[in-house]
Parts: structure tokens; sequence; C-alpha cells
């Protein structure tokens, strides 16, 4: 048999697989963080997972079930594909999630949350100090490489779930309950600074509030607590990026994957 002749006979099976490597890189890259956000046009985000799936899947292919399948096992096998890519890419944005739900927490103590701008990403609407955590998530893993983590783990997942295959639903559900608890437990760790002084803050009004039950303290207060939280974040916001590119680099080795 000829060269050109195995060539064509391939072709089906490499098809396949780039089919099937597609729907787990391309699933994972719509949610992945830096390269999947709401903000990136969605042909950029196409043509990345297009090209990531290229260069993964000739050390994938050997891996993969053949095209002999029947119409019912494809759709079962490319839903685990998607499924599989959907778990990775969810438990790398959680680790994102913590700086935005972090700026929320802020936003409460300083007395922002009221001020409201879009953001894609939480919902209609949220604080300015969550949407500004939630820009620079993104900017931090694309500009500090952690965004090479997350990849090296999809690439390594294909030993760990192999197409075809159940995945573990008890495990995987597991894993996602503690991904999100981790992401709200950082995210209070990074906004405990702003907690803590809010607290103090606010004990310190209640007191006043008390000495001089004529006063009004609201009025008074909102303006210095503003402008103070303000301050007390400006001072604290680089600390803050800091820890969170640790966690986050910590966080990213654990993926399933790596």
């Amino acid at each position: 048999m000829s060269a050109e002749t195995e060539l064509l006979a391939s072709l089906p099976n490499w098809a396949f697989g780039f089919a099937l490597v597609l729907a787990r890189v391309g699933a994972c890259f719509s949610i992945l963080p830096g390269l999947g956000e709401a903000d990136t046009p969605t042909v950029i985000k196409a043509g990345i997972a297009v090209g990531v799936s290229g260069l993964i899947l000739p050390a994938a292919l050997p891996l993969l079930p053949g095209a002999d399948l029947g119409p019912m096992r494809v759709l079962a096998v490319i839903a685990g594909e998607v499924g599989c890519g959907l778990l990775l890419g969810w438990l790398a944005r959680l680790l994102v999630m913590a700086l935005p739900i972090a700026g929320q927490v802020v936003a409460v103590q300083i007395g922002l949350s009221s001020v409201l701008n879009p953001d894609p990403a939480l919902g209609s609407q949220t604080s300015g100090t969550s949407r500004l955590l939630a820009l620079a998530g993104p900017l931090l893993i694309l500009s500090t490489g952690l965004y090479a983590m997350p990849i090296e783990a999809l690439v390594g997942s294909y030993h760990l779930f192999p197409p075809g295959r159940m995945l573990p639903g008890g495990d995987m559900a597991q894993t996602v309950a503690q991904a999100t608890s981790g992401c709200f437990a950082l995210a209070m760790r990074l906004a405990a600074p702003l907690l803590i002084a809010g607290l103090i803050w606010q004990c310190m009004l209640g007191l006043l509030a008390r000495l001089v039950p004529s006063l009004q303290v609201y009025s008074m207060s909102m303006p210095g607590q503003v402008l103070g939280g303000l301050l007390v974040f400006g001072l604290l916001l680089k600390r803050i990026l800091d820890a969170w590119i640790g966690a986050a680099s910590a966080g990213f080795s654990v993926l399933p994957g790596l």
C-alpha cells in the first residue's frame, strides 16, 4: 500500500479524533480564565481552540477511540469530552472568580456597593471595585504566564480521563464543591484587611451614635468612609494581587492532569 493510500485511509480517524479533541478543548476554552473571557471576541477564542486542538491531536490520537462507533456511542463520547473540558475550565475559573468576589466585599465595606457598573462575567451590574479586580485577573494570568498551567492540565487530562470512558461523577462533584468553597475562602482572605477595617469603623460609628443620639452619624461618616476606604484599598491593592497570584499558582498546580 502506497503512502498516499495509507494517508487517505487514516483521514477518517484523524478527522474524528480532531472533532473529539476540539470538543474538549473548545469547552474548556469557553470558560478558561484569560483566554475564555466574555469580553474576548468569539472568533479569537474559536481560532485559539482550533489551533491548540491541532497541536494536541498527534499526542492524543493513540488514546482516542476509532471512527467506527455507532451514532449513540459517538454522542456519548462527545458529551463526555465536553463535560471534561467544562470541568477543567470551571476549576480554573473559580480561582479567578475569587478576585471579583473579594472586590464586592470591599465595595460593601467602603460604601460603594450601590454604585454599579456593567459586568458580563458576574451579571448585569456589579460594583466598581469588583469590576476592577475582575479585569485584573485575566491581565495577570496573561502577563505572568499562568495561562500555560491550565493548558498543561488539559493535555494531561487525556491520560487521567481517557476519551470514551465514563467520567467519575461523584469525584467530579466533590472536586467542584471543594473548589467552590476554596474560591469563597480565598475571596475572604483577600478582602480581610478591608473587612476588619470596616467592622472597626462600624463599631466606632455605633458607639458615636450611642454617645450623641442627635448626631446624623450616617451623613457625617459616609464621605470619610468612602474616601478612607478607597485610600486603604489603593494602598493594599498590590499586596492583594500578589497574594492572589500566589494562591492562583498553587491552585493551578493541583488541577486534574498536572
